[in-house]
């Protein structure tokens, strides 16, 4: 199946994923200038009523970026909707998007009401849909969403704990549309794996929270720089949801990560009281030892573009 038309002039086959706190209109509008698809959470434009001057400011940057730079490939935004009953602005914030006609929703936890895709689709948008597991995957596809975004073990923040190459092998069995892979994903030569393994893009996150345009902490971005897989801890306890988290942040809130409670998953919550839970337990995915330094968003596309086309010539692929 081909790719829908916002998906096929990337300058690189990647979507930055929506990050709590740490996605905000600096960070999304330097994704989208360097070409590849930039994205933020509905829920970090607080009050409700900031989105839609969000969306208004980044929809005029990137138009004005455009017409300055004819040339260069601009990408797409993306926002995310938690599809979940603790989410009370969803509403909202799904007509603000439709106002806007943001070309590419990404919809997460449940399969998006028909309401919610009969709206997106009436102004030529698509909806891409978080899953961790084939179950998931097929009832998303049952709703009518138009892509899937796989997100397997190792990803930052909420994610699944399956291996990649069973994730993509299992929903390529059944679905030829566009897939996004996350879990660990930070340098070129992974974007080209997750392509070879069946996927259509990389779906990168806990890269860009160390980027200058990130709205995290300082202290944040000096521990991704410093921390390794071994560092990552898998847990439940902070959403009721199973997320991977920086060991440093756990043990700074008085927690032992070595022996971590299970919550409930009933106590899931993404609306403002959720917001500590990544202001203060920081998520990274275990891609974080492959993070060194603190770029620009451009200088980090830069540098995966020549990764990836570097990889591709060690295969002998054409560039």
């Amino acid at each position: 199946m081909a790719l829908p038309p916002v998906l096929q002039d990337l300058s690189l086959p990647v979507i930055a994923s929506p990050m709590f706190i740490a996605s905000g209109p600096a960070l999304v509008a330097a994704q989208c200038k360097a070409g590849i698809v930039g994205s933020f959470p509905a829920l970090n434009a607080r009050p409700a009523e900031l989105l839609d001057t969000w969306l208004t400011d980044l929809q005029r940057e990137l138009a004005d970026y455009q017409e300055l730079h004819p040339d260069r490939k601009v990408g797409p935004i993306a926002v995310n909707q938690i599809v979940h009953q603790s989410n009370d602005r969803l509403e909202h914030d799904v007509a603000v998007c439709v106002k806007h006609q943001v070309p590419i929703i990404i919809s997460s936890l449940r399969a998006p009401p028909k309401e919610m895709l009969d709206a997106v689709h009436a102004y030529g948008g698509i909806v891409m849909h978080d899953v961790v597991s084939i179950r998931h995957a097929e009832k998303a596809l049952e709703a009518g969403v138009d892509g899937l975004i796989l997100v397997a073990a190792g990803a930052g923040g909420h994610a699944g704990a399956l291996s990649p190459f069973a994730l993509v092998g299992e929903v390529r069995k059944f679905f030829d549309g566009p897939i996004a892979l996350s879990g660990s994903i930070a340098t070129g030569d992974a974007i080209l794996a997750a392509q070879a393994m069946g996927a259509d893009f990389a779906y990168i996150g806990s890269r860009w929270l160390a980027t200058r345009e990130s709205n995290v902490t300082d202290a944040y971005r000096s521990a991704i720089v410093d921390s390794t897989a071994a560092d990552v801890v898998y847990t439940n306890l902070f959403t009721g949801v199973h997320g991977n988290y920086l060991k440093k942040s756990i043990v700074a809130a008085g927690l032992d990560p070595d022996n971590l409670p299970v919550s409930d998953k009933s106590k899931m919550s993404f609306g403002s009281g959720s917001a500590k839970a990544w202001r203060d337990i920081w998520g990274a995915g275990q891609g974080v030892g492959l993070m060194d330094d603190v770029p620009t968003v451009a200088e980090m596309v830069e540098r995966l573009t020549q990764q990836y086309q570097a990889a591709k010539e060690r295969l002998g692929l054409k560039a």
